[in-house]
């Protein structure tokens, strides 16, 4: 399936907040998503009056159900991980239907950055409670993304994350982390941010953050704000590997940013590129090779908010 970029907001769609289609990924977070499936079906179905239940094929067929969601004027529910979200995310703004998000993958970063719930049941019914808002989407060679894209280091992170099996949960980004820093050798990128003349950072990774968490907790964008209008950039510059190991702990508080070795711009839209291939990562998987844009989309996306 292809997807159109986001070129404005659109008109909003009729939606009954009581009707919805949960859109579940049966693999993500090990068989989270899969094994969650009954008690937060039962738990929707205590406040909704119709719950539509759909399992993904792919990641392409997650976007034909988040449309069909928006022509049955029904609310959008993603049940994976922050890949799922990502995707119908984009297909439901494109659309201007309506998003909420439960929990059923590894990391679950979009929802940890908006402080709700990351236990999938309590989330379930937490959305009877809920409110809508208006919130910023990201994009990147035409597909959206709502947490952080980095490029770089990271890049051979997920690499390694997404072949690891024998590493449970959220740990998996450590562990990725530590044996990606084994073998890094230093990259050379071009960032060119806003209508600014373009710059080069020679080091680890150059990171595009549309909320404040990615790697299952990591507060990379400590400052980011999903709803303000602004992209947090985050360049992580050339350092030894003893000076990157004994920062990297101070990633899960948002202190690493204290850091003489990192710079955080903010802007609305980044050109970026580098001296080798590296592809773009966001939400988890990969979306977009370099040389790539990013953009972000004010308020594109209308997201069905837990209460607290």
């Amino acid at each position: 399936m292809t997807t159109e970029p986001l070129t404005s907001v659109p008109l909003p769609a009729d939606v009954d907040r009581r009707r919805l289609l949960l859109i579940v990924n049966p693999h993500a977070g090990g068989g989270r998503g899969a094994r969650a499936l009954p008690d937060v079906a039962a738990a929707l179905r205590r406040w909704a009056s119709d719950v539509r239940i759909e399992l993904t094929r792919d990641i392409d067929h997650a976007s034909d159900l988040a449309a069909d969601a928006v022509a049955d004027g029904r609310v959008a529910v993603a049940l994976g991980g922050d890949g799922l979200a990502g995707r119908v995310a984009e297909t439901v703004a494109r659309l201007g239907g309506l998003l909420a998000v439960l929990p059923g993958g590894r990391g679950n970063d979009f929802l940890r950055a908006m402080g709700a719930a990351r236990q999938p049941v309590i989330a379930a019914t937490a959305l009877a409670s809920s409110s809508e808002r208006r919130i910023d989407l990201a994009e990147a060679g035409g597909r959206a993304y709502l947490g952080i894209a980095s490029v770089g280091f990271d890049s051979d992170v997920q690499v390694i994350a997404n072949r690891t099996r024998f590493v449970r949960g959220q740990q998996v980004y450590t562990y990725a982390a530590l044996r990606a820093a084994a073998a890094w050798k230093p990259a050379r990128f071009t960032v060119e941010i806003d209508d600014g003349a373009p710059r080069e950072i020679v080091g680890w990774t150059v990171a595009v953050a549309n909320s404040a968490c990615y790697g299952g907790g990591m507060r990379l964008a400590p400052a980011a704000s999903i709803d303000d209008g602004l992209l947090d950039v985050v360049l992580l510059a050339q350092c030894g590997k003893t000076t990157f190991l004994s920062t990297f702990p101070k990633v899960f508080s948002g202190k690493h940013v204290d850091s003489p070795h990192v710079e955080v711009l903010r802007a609305r839209r980044i050109r970026v590129d580098a001296d080798r291939p590296f592809q773009l990562y966001a939400d988890g998987d990969p979306i977009a090779d370099l040389p790539t844009e990013i953009v972000l989309r004010p308020g594109a996306l209308r997201f069905l908010a837990p209460a607290g």
